[in-house]
């Protein structure tokens, strides 16, 4: 069975907060790839809905979105780009990342809040704001 740690932002508050899907709730995630959206329950956000962003697999190797399926493949990289920061102009480098595909293989999927539900989000975690008392 797959398991993710999946990153939700949140962009109307500007907060990420970290959650897991394991059994049948991460294999909504399955075969998804950056882009489409997923039923926010998958993670204990009823009546969300998430758009993934990206993620990285267990060795940090992030999702690209520029390559198909979800194996590893080597890239030829120049300018800035997801998982490659080059140190100086015109500099060009071969990094191994992972397709944009979500696979058992990821280890940690990255998504945002594209559509609200009824509920406040630290409602619905079990979140409070009042840490300090």
């Amino acid at each position: 069975m797959a398991s993710f740690t999946v990153v939700v932002g949140d962009p109307e508050t500007g907060l990420a907060h970290q959650l897991e899907a394991e059994g049948q709730d991460a294999n909504r995630f399955l075969g998804k790839s950056i882009g489409d959206e997923v039923d926010g329950s998958a993670v204990g956000l009823d009546g969300y809905t998430l758009e993934i962003t990206g993620g990285s697999d267990d060795a940090g190797r992030p999702l690209n979105e520029t390559v198909a399926g979800g194996n590893l493949k080597e890239v030829l990289m120049k300018g800035r780009q997801t998982g490659y920061r080059p140190a100086r102009e015109g500099e060009r480098r071969r990094i191994t990342v992972r397709g944009r595909e979500v696979s058992d293989a990821v280890a940690q999927i990255n998504a945002t809040i594209t559509e609200r539900g009824s509920a406040d989000v630290e409602d619905l975690l079990g979140e409070d704001g009042d840490e300090d008392e």
